[in-house]
């Protein structure tokens, strides 16, 4: 039986200001309210709001046979509840349908992962944003992606290592070669991990080319987009359909009847004996056929389908390297302050910014007028944060001062949690009805 494995992206850009040479040292603070306030709002009325409470319908009307999955960034979710919690409240609403699968990522939607002397930091966000999805929606993910799939081997076996069963991935072309992305797959530094591939062409046939009267399947039905996978080779067992939310009322705008689209999928798919699952699901009933050799770092970004869109050139490089020669230890302090503009420096986007690629598809910088304008700005801003970084850590202190603070920190995280454990029993002895 052949089965979809639907998946969407939520994550949120934050907006940096205009930051000028003179501002270091005296404005700590980086970011655009007003900007962030507008966008998000503006995400969450037109995209948001409707897509989940289509997902939630679908859901609700195939009584279980509708599955989906989702991911959230930490720096997404804390946009979200800030500017837009009815999106929260619609995402506890899906979750507690039971047909929706939470996924890991890192927590600031970064590239530590890309880092050479970044997998502390990758680990540690990647642990707070598990922690994020399990309080927030009951739920601790078992899959993983990394940011715009982001994935080698290396990551696989890190990935491995934290505990993961499986990942999801892009199926480029160059890593496939000849194999089809719709097999489960394993790492190759660790069979445990299991490697989902992204079928790029009928995920962009939704999220890109859905509403563009030009393109030849135009106008796309339910009926014909299910045909296609019915009609693929009897082997091919599992259908992996990635993309942002966004991609429903966004790029693809409400009023090309995207929606209507959507809640056409469980029925059409249901007429050719095609199912829907979660990733934790495809794991437990598929064998992986093969491993995947990845070994070098691939995404779902641009035509490369690599990680030329944030490193490609000496700028990006340049900022990435200041950025994460510190993250060790911004990760040792306890400045919630530091460790949350960490986060939001990270983002990938400041990166992406800076790109000086041609595309096809052309890309809103925001306020930045060009790629040196996005790396003037942000390399402003990183002079006052490392400015902070080291006055909060100074860079004197040696290897053994510094695995000093780290045992205080850890002793004092155990003795919280122990407090914490010996509260919550006090209450619930004091919450006892009294015989």
């Amino acid at each position: 039986m052949k089965t979809i494995c639907l998946y969407f992206e939520i994550h949120q850009i934050i907006h940096l200001k205009r930051y000028r040479f003179f501002d270091i040292g005296t404005d700590h603070y980086y970011y655009d309210d007003y900007a962030n306030d507008t966008s998000i709002s503006n995400i969450a009325e037109n995209s948001y709001i409707p897509a989940l409470k289509t997902l939630i319908e679908m859901a609700r009307k195939s009584e279980g046979a509708f599955k989906v999955a989702l991911s959230l960034s930490g720096v997404g979710l804390e946009q979200l509840e800030r500017y837009a919690p009815q999106v929260i409240d619609l995402l506890q609403e899906l979750a507690a349908t039971g047909c929706c699968e939470f996924i890991a990522e890192p927590y600031s939607h970064g590239l530590a992962a890309l880092a050479p002397n970044g997998e502390q930091s990758f680990r540690e966000e990647v642990k707070r944003q598990v922690d994020k999805i399990n309080q927030l929606f009951g739920q601790k993910p078992k899959v993983f992606r990394n940011s715009s799939l982001i994935y080698d081997d290396e990551i696989g076996s890190v990935v491995a290592d934290m505990g993961f069963k499986g990942v999801l991935t892009e199926g480029a072309k160059h890593i496939l070669g000849w194999k089809s992305p719709h097999y489960l797959y394993h790492c190759a530094l660790n069979p445990n991990l299991k490697v989902l591939m992204r079928d790029y062409k009928l995920s962009d046939d939704i999220s890109l080319r859905f509403s563009n009267p030009s393109w030849e399947a135009y106008p796309l039905m339910a009926d014909k987009y299910i045909d296609w996978i019915a009609q693929s080779p009897e082997d091919d067992g599992v259908f992996n359909i990635f993309m942002e939310l966004c991609a429903l009322g966004i790029y693809q705008p409400l009023s090309s009847n995207i929606l209507e689209f959507m809640k056409s999928l469980p029925e059409a798919a249901k007429k050719r004996d095609i199912g829907f699952q979660t990733p934790s699901e495809v794991i437990k009933t598929h064998k992986s056929v093969s491993a995947i050799d990845v070994p070098y770092p691939m995404s779902w970004n641009d035509e490369e389908r690599d990680i030329s869109c944030w490193l490609g050139n000496v700028m990006q490089r340049e900022a990435f390297n200041k950025l994460y020669s510190i993250g060790e230890r911004v990760i040792l302090s306890n400045d919630k302050h530091l460790r949350q503009d960490w986060d939001y420096l990270q983002a990938s986007n400041n990166f992406r910014f800076m790109t000086t690629k041609n595309n096809a598809v052309s890309m809103d910088r925001g306020i930045y007028e060009s790629p040196y304008d996005a790396f003037t700005n942000y390399m402003n801003i990183l002079g006052d944060f490392l400015q902070r970084v080291n006055w909060a850590m100074p860079l004197d202190i040696d290897t053994e001062e510094l695995n000093a603070f780290q045992t205080t920190i850890s002793n004092q995280d155990k003795k919280i949690q122990a407090l914490e454990k010996q509260v919550a029993r006090l209450k619930a002895a004091c919450e006892k009805p009294k015989k």
